[in-house]
């Protein structure tokens, strides 16, 4: 799929390629409702939208936003964005899928919400500051027998993530995988993984999962 992808918005990768999969192998249609949290260029939330869903796409940073709407407008796709902090710009909204491609690389310290290429990726000591919100937050916007699609790494506590959905409700499984060699951002904090002892030394692979969990009926 041909993205607009300017300097400071999240390049699609191996975890938006590994969850666009996810998403297609979702029954949606045109009664679906559909939410992508940290859109970035949109490209999981083009990928629900032309499978027929409704597609709600939220994102924190502005320069994010509007290039999802560009490339909206680039594949005559109808998703209605918002900007802010994960799902509070859907209110009590309820939602079919939610799917999420969140920031999970540890890091000395967080973004924080500050403008930059960090915010994409930066999520504290233990790459858990925006997925165990997610966990929290995000079942209990699920309709009933709706899914939840969420892709993080290896390196940021998968069993930290099933446990953490099963205990909202939802019946949770690891639902695809992807082994891949480290990107420049990973590469350049290897010694700290090392440091943490979230890899071995000499390490420089991690393995990319999507978690699926569906809430009962």
């Amino acid at each position: 799929m041909l993205l607009i992808r300017p300097p400071g918005v999240y390049r699609p990768q191996g975890d938006t390629e590994l969850l666009v999969s996810c998403v297609h192998h979702e029954r949606l249609g045109r009664a679906s409702r559909v939410l992508d949290l940290c859109t970035g260029t949109g490209a999981v939330a083009l990928a629900a939208a032309g499978d027929g869903a409704r597609v709600t796409a939220v994102d924190l940073s502005r320069r994010a936003v509007a290039t999802a709407w560009l490339n909206a407008r680039l594949h005559r796709s109808q998703v209605r964005l918002r900007r802010g902090d994960l799902l509070a710009p859907v209110a009590e909204r309820r939602f079919d899928l939610i799917t999420a491609n969140p920031p999970y690389v540890p890091a000395v310290a967080p973004a924080g919400g500050r403008p930059g290429p960090g915010l994409a990726w930066d999520a504290g000591p233990d790459g858990r500051l925006v997925l165990d919100r997610i966990c929290r937050e995000a079942p209990r916007r699920l309709a009933p027998g709706g899914v939840l699609l969420l892709v993080q790494s290896s390196l940021a506590d998968v069993p930290a993530t099933l446990a953490a959905l099963g205990a909202s409700g939802l019946r949770t499984a690891v639902t695809a995988r992807r082994r891949q060699a480290f990107g420049p951002v990973m590469t350049a904090r290897a010694a700290l993984f090392e440091r943490l002892g979230l890899i071995a030394p000499g390490e420089r692979h991690e393995v990319l999962v999507v978690v699926r969990g569906v809430r009962e009926r």
